[in-house]
């Protein structure tokens, strides 16, 4: 393996201002397993609205395939006049009672996985990281009209009790973020994620009631202080948008009711007729693919983008 160091610059004085107070470290990337949306919006919700600045900057193009996730770039006429490139990278953060935490932001490397899982578990090793967290959306039959669903693991599974009966043991295609879970793990040290259920005909857009309910979740398991913010008024409008549309739509309204019979089962029994990991696996496949043929928000419905 090549040196692990090659892959990023730190910043040092940021680095002294952090590095004795064992901070937790958030995860949050834009990857190939992400329904709803919801590392995406929770990283741009924290930066967006809590004072940041950058700890550790990675030389992404190592780490990048451009042909697979092309940067936009604007054509005015008869010039290129903008370039939204990509960038990896750790920030350090403030919450709002002032603690320091870290926010691991950006897109998911398409490449040299197990040397980019080195690097950060080196950096957050020197850095005295108390623990990993992140989260992410999943696809799966349940309704919007209902609490989202959160599951959560651990590299300690005392962590990670209590979840909902809808997954047992499944196989599925691997993230970045999980990776790095296993492998911190695999060192002895703590990591933890919360992966909320998103209603499969809104996984292609932003969920945004699964983002709030991630972000609860992180914070009772890191007392970092994390204001939802707007998330929360979008939240209430995505659902108030979505019921106009259940009225409107013969079809959509029985599908509903449907997942709402199965959630209600769910609740009641804990014994739910829920579908097999084959199913599961598969319906992991088909989202995938419809990511794959088209753009990140295709084939989804309206309210929730």
């Amino acid at each position: 393996m090549l040196d692990p160091r090659s892959l990023y610059t730190v910043h040092t004085d940021v680095w002294d201002s952090v590095a004795e107070t064992q901070p937790v470290m958030l995860h949050l990337l834009e990857g190939y397993v992400d329904a709803g949306h919801l590392a995406k919006q929770l990283g741009e919700h924290i930066l967006g609205s809590m004072e940041h600045e950058v700890l550790v900057t990675f030389d992404h193009d190592q780490l990048h395939d451009y042909r697979s996730r092309r940067p936009a770039m604007v054509f005015d006429a008869n010039t290129w006049t903008a370039l939204t490139d990509y960038e990896l990278a750790i920030h350090k953060v403030t919450d709002a009672s002032g603690r320091a935490f870290l926010l691991l932001a950006g897109p998911e490397p398409d490449q040299q996985w197990n040397r980019a899982c080195t690097a950060l578990l080196d950096i957050t090793r020197a850095m005295g990281v108390s623990q990993l967290v992140t989260a992410q959306g999943v696809p799966m039959g349940v309704p919007h009209t209902r609490p989202v669903l959160v599951t959560s693991h651990a590299t300690d599974p005392a962590l990670a009790p209590d979840n909902p009966v809808w997954i047992d043991r499944v196989t599925v295609p691997g993230s970045f973020s999980a990776m790095l879970e296993f492998r911190t793990g695999q060192a002895g040290r703590l990591a933890r994620g919360f992966v909320a259920h998103v209603p499969h005909y809104l996984a292609q857009g932003n969920y945004v009631p699964g983002a709030l309910a991630a972000l609860e979740r992180i914070r009772d398991a890191t007392g970092l202080d994390l204001p939802p913010g707007d998330l929360a008024a979008l939240a209430l409008q995505t659902l108030a948008q979505l019921e106009e549309e259940v009225d409107r739509d013969g079809e959509f309204g029985p599908l509903v009711t449907a997942l709402e019979e199965q959630y209600d089962e769910l609740q009641a029994t804990g014994r739910p007729s829920v579908p097999s990991a084959d199913e599961i696996g598969a319906a992991v496949e088909q989202f995938l693919a419809e990511r794959q043929d088209g753009d990140d928000t295709g084939g989804s419905r309206g309210p929730h983008q």
